[in-house]
């Protein structure tokens, strides 16, 4: 069937950061579950022009509680629906699709409108979709002069026996191994267990939203082997010299120690990267060796060419030499990309101030897009650009994310944030004050913000990104045995002053 996720809404609040955090909570899977009832008839579909044909002799039966039980059952479907298609929409699905053939028989025009944004989605990217006009009857006729790809999705808005009877024909011309998605009118879980009996995958009552089918999808192809599909967040700067390595390090470094997942960060910036610089590594050539051969990474490959920064904190280091011109195509970064998800819940993707090819489809691809800018001119212009066109490319997908770095630079006229946010229709996730003292102190040591300045303005910022990028919250801290209780609490040593905010409703 569907699933279902529930939204929980966060807190507003003005604080000395300006802050845009939009937490999505982890999907709830809605199952159906039979309850207790009374022993029913055996499985029986009839047509509906059977059933509403008025019975010669019949007596009208009045039956109060039928009623009720049908009126609550029907609203409780569209609340659910409605709650379901608009999780959806502000959930980013997290699947990855491989490179499959993709048919779609579809009869109402906003399936056919679904299906073709979901082809065009990003995480569809790989997957080569094709559109028809027929349902099943137009897949049993195409299927009777050409092979089945590895997916079909078909539409029947018919009754479920004539729903049945169709599914049975397209068994009949469907190649072995093929998967079946149904899109179909009817909300009955007793047809939902007949269609998953004859062997159909998935089986979504229309309407359908884009995300749904991308999500279903999804579902049927993922990896058993693998327990989860990492999370990407790229980070790219609006300009040269704007930061943003600095701040994918330092939001990296606060997700594994703050929030305690394991992450892995990603230098792309192959000639000049500074990731091994600020975490004190030695610079392997990891990114490049697994660029050369994406095709032979696999699990323990992968862990060879990772430097271990902390127990949950991996680097994937660029070479940083100018021996190479580093002229690699796009299907390199992507397949490298695609198997380090695998390695770890979370990648940061530290990207090279530069535009070509690899750089357009790595940004399209990503779960999620920083945009790091400073407060002036060619940073707007920058990342205007930048905003508009992932927002083209992805509109299945919140708009990225805008943090403002550098922020109060002695004797620099700047743009303020709220006019900033304003010129791109973005609002920033956060503003960073500057601090060139423990900037310049932690990237001459190789130290992060967090170690070199705990009780900064900086490290909290980072906690705080680290919680909206990761959609997780900072972990509970234990106040001191023996300490008196007081109307306003101390803050906890390496507890963010923005954790109270985060805590769950009951």
């Amino acid at each position: 069937m569907s699933n279902a996720f529930a939204s929980r809404p966060t807190d507003g609040f003005d604080d000395e950061f300006d802050l845009d955090i939009s937490f999505d909570p982890d999907p709830l899977m809605d199952a159906p579950v039979e309850a207790p009832a009374p022993a029913r008839e055996p499985l029986q579909f009839t047509p509906a022009a059977v059933a509403a044909a008025p019975q010669p002799d019949a007596q009208p039966s009045f039956n109060p509680v039928g009623e009720l039980v049908a009126g609550a059952a029907q609203a409780l479907h569209a609340e659910t629906t409605s709650l379901a298609v608009s999780s959806l929409s502000d959930h980013a699905v997290e699947v990855s699709v491989p490179r499959i053939a993709i048919h779609v028989f579809a009869e109402r025009q906003d399936t056919l409108a679904s299906a073709e944004r979901a082809g065009q989605d990003r995480r569809l990217s790989r997957a080569t979709t094709q559109i028809r006009v027929g349902g099943v009857p137009a897949a049993i006729e195409a299927y009777q002069h050409e092979p089945t790809p590895p997916l079909i999705i078909v539409e029947c808005l018919n009754d479920p026996q004539t729903l049945l009877a169709q599914v049975d024909q397209l068994a009949e011309v469907c190649d072995a191994g093929t998967k079946v998605i149904i899109i179909g009118a009817t909300n009955d879980i007793l047809l939902f267990r007949e269609l998953m009996r004859r062997g159909v995958s998935e089986y979504l009552v229309a309407p359908v939203q884009p995300l749904q089918l991308i999500s279903a999808i999804g579902g049927l192809f993922n990896d058993p082997a693998q327990p989860f599909v990492g999370r990407t967040i790229a980070f790219v700067g609006a300009r040269g010299g704007a930061g943003a390595s600095a701040i994918a390090h330092n939001t990296a470094y606060a997700i594994s120690e703050r929030i305690g997942a394991n992450t892995v960060i990603v230098d792309y910036d192959l000639p000049f990267g500074t990731a091994g610089l600020d975490f004190n590594q030695d610079p392997l050539a990891g990114v490049a060796d697994a660029l050369n051969q994406p095709d032979r990474l696999d699990a323990t490959l992968l862990d060879r060419m990772m430097a271990r920064c902390t127990d949950k904190l991996s680097l994937f280091a660029a070479p940083a030499t100018l021996d190479a011109d580093w002229d690699i195509s796009p299907d390199a970064f992507d397949e490298v990309t695609s198997r380090i998800r695998s390695t770890a819940p979370f990648v940061v993707l530290d990207l090279p101030h530069l535009w070509s090819g690899w750089m357009r489809k790595t940004l399209v691809s990503a779960d999620e897009v920083v945009i790091v800018a400073a407060p002036d001119l060619a940073s707007l212009r920058n990342a205007k650009n930048m905003i508009d066109l992932i927002k083209q490319a992805r509109p299945n997908d919140a708009p990225p994310r805008l943090v403002l770095n550098q922020v109060g630079v002695p004797g620099r006229p700047e743009i303020p944030a709220k006019e900033f946010g304003e010129a791109l229709g973005v609002h920033p996730s956060l503003v960073i004050p500057f601090d060139a003292k423990l900037f310049g102190t932690a990237a001459n040591n190789g130290q992060m913000i967090l170690d070199a300045g705990a009780k900064s303005k900086a490290a909290e910022a980072f906690q705080t990104l680290a919680q909206i990028v990761s959609r997780r919250e900072l972990p509970a801290i234990a106040a001191p045995k023996g300490a008196k209780a007081s109307a306003r609490p101390a803050k906890a040593k390496g507890q963010s002053m923005f954790a109270g905010l985060f805590k769950k409703k009951s």
